[in-house]
């Protein structure tokens, strides 16, 4: 062979050699990076979120806990009611922002018992629009229920002989006597009552002379203009027996009770003369 293709020695096992480094090699990339930190704020933002909530919860509790007392103190203080007087109290939605906005968009009041103007018996009334800071209700309705008793005092100005009541849905059942030829006769009228125009109505249905049921035709034929006027429809005005802010609206004989529907002048917290009793036509 001819010795001008000179081979060249194996490099020596010994000796250093620069490593070639691949720009963007994972080598190059653990040498140069640093640990980058996540950022807190996400985590803080959460918690703050998360106290926020609580207290709103919280404030919400509180307020459902406290403005009952607050305003079952206001009703029997404006009502002139006994300190005592059974009264449940509630409202409906959100507390806070109608606290906020100084209204309250539902009020019920309810109780199984209580005396306004001589008259006893349960209420249940709902006002909407209620001012937190004085002023006149949006406006407010609700039902007292009276017993046979009760009901008997509201007929006591009538034509009817009143000496006692009898509920048997939907009609109630007056007794008394009338005077015929000198002499007490027994008379009893059944009647649907009803109301209209804000007084009470009351419609005769059947009745009976000394306990014999008799036509209502002949009641009026017998009994000549007396029995006519205790067969025909009569209205009662009931205003004076109630305080003049409430409306009669509707009336009628639910199981063992007279259910009244009535209507509330708004004004009736701020109007002294509204919280007394009314005034009939004379």
């Amino acid at each position: 062979m001819s010795d001008d293709n000179h081979t060249l020695p194996y490099p020596d096992a010994g000796a250093e050699h620069p490593t070639l480094v691949i720009p963007g090699s994972t080598t190059d990339q653990g040498a140069d990076a640093t640990p980058r930190k996540r950022p807190r704020w996400p985590w803080v933002l959460l918690v703050v979120v998360v106290v926020l909530a609580l207290l709103v919860v919280a404030a919400e509790l509180i307020a459902r806990a406290v403005l009952p007392g607050v305003v079952r103190s206001i009703v029997v203080e404006q009502l002139d009611l006994p300190a005592d007087q059974q009264l449940d109290v509630e409202t409906q939605g959100l507390l806070l922002p109608q606290l906020i906005g100084g209204t309250l968009d539902t009020l019920r009041l309810s109780t199984d018992s209580v005396t306004l103007e001589g008259i006893t018996g349960a209420a249940d009334v709902t006002a909407t629009g209620v001012p937190l800071r004085g002023g006149d209700l949006g406006g407010a309705s609700g039902t007292i229920r009276i017993g046979q008793e009760q009901f008997t005092a509201l007929l006591a100005d009538t034509d009817l002989p009143v000496d006692s009541v009898e509920f048997a849905a939907p009609n109630a059942t007056v007794s008394g006597s009338i005077s015929v030829l000198g002499g007490a006769v027994p008379l009893s009228v059944t009647l649907t009552p009803g109301a209209v125009d804000g007084d009470l109505e009351l419609t005769p249905v059947a009745a009976s002379i000394g306990g014999l049921d008799i036509d209502l035709d002949r009641v009026a034929s017998t009994l000549g203009s007396l029995g006519e006027g205790l067969t025909q429809p009569q209205r009662v005005c009931i205003a004076d027996q109630l305080p003049a802010g409430l409306t009669l609206t509707g009336l009628e004989i639910v199981d063992d009770a007279a259910v009244i529907d009535i209507d509330v002048n708004g004004a009736i917290v701020t109007d002294k003369a509204l919280q007394e009793k009314g005034a009939c036509p004379r």
